[in-house]
């Protein structure tokens, strides 16, 4: 089961990503911030996924 995110909850955890990583970010543009937060949240969800069909395979 692949846990799909509408948009507007993506967008919920890109604003939340780039508040969490603020100080550490704060030294890149505007428009390689927002390329960070996309990638990190991109690399969130897709740990998701492989840690839910890790573990749909377990519970067999």
């Amino acid at each position: 089961m692949k846990k799909n995110v509408t948009l507007k909850q993506r967008k919920d955890l890109e604003g939340k990503m780039a508040k969490v990583f603020k100080g550490n970010i704060e030294g890149l543009s505007t428009e390689l911030q927002e390329i960070l937060v996309d990638d990190l949240v991109t690399a969130f969800q897709n740990r998701i996924n492989v840690l839910i069909r890790v573990q749909e395979k377990r519970s067999y």
